[in-house]
């Protein structure tokens, strides 16, 4: 007797690639997904509009680094460390990017089980939520050359 057991995640096939604007890295959705450790139940298309977001988001917060380098014709072409082989920008881009995904993703499903149980696991996810914002912020910052904390005394 053969059975079916239903696990409640979906497969999925590698997403490709998001397409940036030529200055900044295109994104590999794929390696988003692993960074991310996200299971079957993030459809492609979801992972598409979160990482499609993300870009949108990170680029607008960027524009004063692609002003400052517009000499170069890629992030990966300005001078900095180099890490694995790639420049230390061409990671906190990734970072931030990945990070605004796991942020959106995490806020969208959290919403799908309204039960005790589900308002339980919003209320785990929300840490994560904002360590994932922090994580973006901070990546941000290290791109554009700014301290990440600003303190004043009252």
């Amino acid at each position: 007797m053969s059975g079916f057991i239903a696990s409640g995640r979906a497969s999925h096939q590698p997403s490709g690639t998001l397409t940036n604007n030529g200055f900044y890295p295109d994104i590999d959705l794929e390696r988003a997904r692993s960074a991310l450790r996200l299971d079957g139940s993030v459809t492609e298309a979801r992972l598409e509009q979160a990482a499609i977001s993300a870009v949108i988001e990170i680029n607008a917060d960027l524009k004063p680094l692609a002003e400052k380098y517009n000499d170069h014709a890629t992030l990966a072409d300005v001078p900095a460390d180099e890490i694995n082989g790639d420049s230390v920008m061409l990671h906190l881009y990734r970072r931030a990017v990945y990070c605004n995904i796991g942020a959106e993703l995490a806020e969208r499903y959290r919403s799908y089980d309204a039960t005790a149980a589900g308002n339980q696991r919003a209320d785990d996810l929300t840490p994560s939520i904002d360590e994932y914002r922090r994580d973006a912020r901070f990546a941000i910052r290290d791109l554009l050359k700014r301290v990440r904390v600003t303190v004043e005394l009252i």
